[in-house]
């Protein structure tokens, strides 16, 4: 996401200053500048917000599973690092933050679905815990200290730029190990349901949270549409004119929602935002990148 969103702000005439560990073949933007460093280096933190209006938060390395192994480690590295970060955000005299949250895992199992908003959050991951403490604590220090913010609950997002190795990100796993020859691995039966939201759109909905003014703090950024990790195999298969994808089946997660599908009247009624990539032409663009970047057939 983060890749999108700092070319969509450079398209913009924004001066982007990016944070985190990317390298140049990843695809950064070589208009923006970029310090590689760790979320924990906050001397580094500090020097990149610097004269900065608005901040980005998309910083994190953890997943729903890998989360739940450590939780304790998880909540340093997430909830800890981030209340430094707005610490270090009032002293910069940042305006806004806009914080990438999740909507795949704030609402644990949902009773509504697609997913409002106001739906019960009830977490059955740490790192779903972990993106409702910091939201929680955007708020406290929008009361305390009139920090502003905004929280964008992101579905499944896949697409350009997205690693296939970081376990996370079906999309991007799917597609690389079925251009390598390598058998896909599948959770389950294969039918857990999830919202996939391409990047670029991703970006656009970070944009538009940027202008917005108005008393919506916590907004759904998702396609509507649910589907299953089969029927993503059955697509990539598709975008990628293969005859087949060999499948490895295991057992499934404790971590895995069942369904997730995002409810996005509100943002959609509130910035006029809405997803514009059909989902065969998002999958037509990543195996373009794909096979590109990572020289496959």
């Amino acid at each position: 996401m983060g890749r999108s969103l700092a070319a969509a702000l450079c398209d913009r005439g924004a001066i982007v200053q990016g944070y985190g560990r990317m390298s140049e073949d990843e695809g950064r933007d070589p208009r923006a500048v970029w310090t590689n460093a760790t979320f924990a280096d906050l001397s580094a933190l500090a020097r990149a917000l610097e004269g900065q209006e608005v901040v980005f938060h998309l910083l994190g390395s953890s997943t729903p599973e890998s989360s739940n192994r450590d939780p304790g480690e998880d909540l340093t590295a997430s909830v800890f690092t981030t209340v430094k970060l707005l610490d270090l955000c009032r002293s910069a005299s940042v305006r806004k933050i806009v914080f990438a949250s999740s909507g795949g895992t704030v609402y644990g199992v949902p009773t509504i679905i697609p997913t409002p908003e106001s739906a019960p959050t009830d977490p059955i991951s740490a790192y779903g815990i972990n993106k409702l403490a910091v939201e929680k604590y955007m708020a406290l220090y929008r009361h305390l200290y009139g920090l502003d913010y905004q929280v964008l609950r992101i579905a499944n997002p896949y697409g350009p730029g997205q690693s296939p190795f970081k376990k996370q990100g079906v999309v991007a796993s799917i597609m690389h190990s079925a251009l390598s020859g390598h058998a896909v691995e599948i959770w389950g039966t294969g039918e857990v349901t999830r919202d996939f939201i391409h990047v670029d759109d991703v970006a656009s909905a970070f944009l538009h949270a940027l202008d917005y003014a108005g008393e919506q703090r916590v907004m759904n950024v998702g396609s509507g549409v649910g589907r299953t990790v089969n029927q993503i195999v059955e697509d990539v298969r598709d975008a990628l004119g293969l005859p087949q994808i060999e499948i490895v089946r295991k057992s499934a997660r404790a971590a895995d929602v069942p369904v997730s599908v995002l409810d996005t009247t509100l943002i959609t009624r509130e910035t006029g935002w809405r997803p514009r990539i059909a989902w065969q032409a998002g999958l037509a663009r990543t195996a373009a990148w794909m096979r590109g970047t990572f020289g496959l057939a």
